[in-house]
Formats: C-alpha cells, structure tokens, sequence
C-alpha cells in the first residue's frame, strides 16, 4: 500500500467515492510491488496502465493464478489456499502474506450481511473440501466456529443422520444456525432428511463435483427449497483467488461487501465494460491487497441497478472449479 495508507480503511469504506479512491491507490501500489501484474500491464497499450478511474482498470486473467506466483514482492508467502480441481486440472493457489487480512474480509463481511457471530451455531457440510489441503473455505468455516465457540460446532463428512440430531437439539432451543454446504452434499442430506428447522439458514457454497446432475442456480435453489423445506436457502460466492465473499439470501443475487464491486465485460473485448448486460464478471477485491484486487473471471454474470449481481454460470471452455454451474 502506498506510504500513508493504512489497510484498515479498506473495511471502513462506506461509500463508493471512498472506494474509487482506495482503488487507485491499491491499483498503482500493486502496478510497483506486484511483479506479476507489473509485467501484465507492460504488455498493455500506455493508456491502458494509468487509469483515473476503478472502471479504466486492467483486470488480471484468473488463470494466471494456476501459472505464476501472484505476490507482494516486498512480503513473505510461506502459506497458500489452493483451488479445488480433478488430479489432472492444474489448480490455483493464492499465497497468503498476511492471514489476518482474511480472517478481518469474511468476519467482517459475515458481520455486515448476518449480524454477530457469537449469536450462530455454525455447521460445514463440505466434504470435497475437508479431504483435501489448503481450502480457503475450510479455513474461514473453522475461523467461524472459532469466534462463535458454540458447543455444537462441526464439520461433517457423511454423517447425515447425526447432523440431524444436532439440527433437531438446536432447533428445541432456537438456536440460531448457519450450515455452510456443498451443492451436492446439501442434496444428500435432504434426501435423508425430511424435517424442516425455522431456525437454520443454509449457505450452499456451490459445486457438485460430478456427483451429481449439473443444473442452473435457480434450479438449484428451488431444489433445495423444496426438499429442505426451507426458504432460507442462500449462497456464498468466492473462490481461492478471492479474500472477500459475496451472499445472495434466497435468489440468485448477489451482495458485496463494502471493499468488492462486481464489473461486467464483453465476453470478446476484456478490455471493454458493459451495463445491464450478460458478459464477463470482473472483481475488484481490495482486500486481495497483498496479492491482486483486480481480477478477470471465468464466470459469467449480470450487474443490475442496485450494484447487486446474478451468477449466470461459466464462461464456455472453463475449466470446471467449485463455484461452476451451468449456463442458462
């Protein structure tokens, strides 16, 4: 960050003339102390490396993220969270220099959007991601149960029938809950799992890893909201390369925290950005300040009106990650 910047005003943004501000900033530290990002810019016509503005900003490809280390030149990166992906896909790995940047985004961004964390019991339904390394997801779940310090705090595999104990005792006493959920796991736990808790929320995290049928996000919604008969079924939106979330709370929209803002491109022209229109998601994620805030995605997506946006599914071609459903 550039000498009088303190990191700390990325979670106090409040508007979003604070966040174009902080933007720049971020974007010309990185232009120096990010090599990576540095020589993707070189590549770039001159107009193109001196933006005035968040929305002139190059965004870096994803994938480079499976290829080159992304890094503040100046930090150490001892730790890394790495993508999920089959043996023979190359994965992403996002080098971390200072975890407690994380660990403020998403208990932050929890705060903003459910309220205070010590009041849930928090509940992972993430199997594919608990039998493997390096999961940014684990990693925040964990840290939320942590900070909550509820009793009946756990990750779960396949064990279905004793997580529907837990839900039932928690649901004798109200106790607020939030079970983070694999797609595919969240589908399996409903098929055995017929009751219905007014006091659980939860947060499909997307994925179905070929267990089962892909299917749009409404599709899956709606799915969920008929056999957990629930209609608090809402999403997560990450991924490794990203140190922010965004929520949606029952339909395919999406909410940013106050530090992350969603821009859309043609699909034909990154360089060009579009409004009230399909295309590219672009992320500008300030709390990625230590590795790259600006990032061209694979996914596809629609911003509307209120800044708030849809997830449509993968661009075609992708590679299948977490995160990936169909295309309308």
């Amino acid at each position: 960050m550039e000498k009088g910047l303190d990191i700390n005003r990325i979670f106090e943004i409040k508007n979003d003339d604070e966040f174009a501000k902080i933007a720049l900033d971020v974007f010309y530290y990185q232009k120096e102390n990010c090599i990576v990002y540095s020589e993707f810019l070189d590549l770039l016509p001159i107009q193109k490396q001196h933006p005035k503005y968040y929305t002139e900003i190059p965004f870096l490809p994803i994938s480079f993220y499976k290829t080159h280390s992304i890094v503040d030149k100046n930090l150490p990166t001892d730790f890394y969270f790495e993508s999920s992906g089959t043996t023979l896909q190359t994965k992403s790995k996002h080098f971390i220099s200072d975890i407690e940047v994380y660990k403020k985004s998403f208990t932050k961004c929890f705060e903003q959007f459910f309220g205070t964390i010590e009041n849930y019991c928090i509940i992972g339904l993430l199997p594919n991601y608990l039998e493997r390394n390096h999961s940014s997801l684990v990693y925040m779940v964990n840290e939320l149960m942590n900070i909550s310090n509820h009793e009946d705090n756990n990750f779960y595999l396949y064990e279905h029938e004793t997580l529907r104990n837990v839900l039932e005792k928690l649901s004798q006493t109200n106790q607020k809950t939030i079970v983070f959920g694999v797609s595919f796991s969240l589908l399996d736990f409903a098929e055995s799992n017929p009751e219905s808790y007014d006091n659980v929320i939860y947060i499909e995290t997307g994925g179905m890893k070929g267990r089962k049928k892909e299917m749009t996000k409404p599709e899956l919604l709606a799915e969920l909201q008929l056999s957990l008969k629930s209609n608090k079924i809402y999403s997560e939106y990450g991924m490794t390369e990203l140190l922010s979330q965004a929520y949606s709370f029952g339909e395919n929209v999406y909410q940013c925290p106050n530090w992350m803002k969603i821009l859309i491109r043609e699909t034909d022209n990154p360089f060009r950005m579009i409004t009230n229109q399909t295309g590219g998601i672009n992320i500008i994620d300030l709390a990625n300040i230590h590795s790259c805030s600006f990032i061209a995605t694979d996914d596809m997506g629609k911003v509307n009106e209120n800044g708030h946006f849809e997830f449509m599914g993968r661009i075609d071609q992708s590679d299948v990650r977490g995160c990936s459903l169909l295309i309308h």
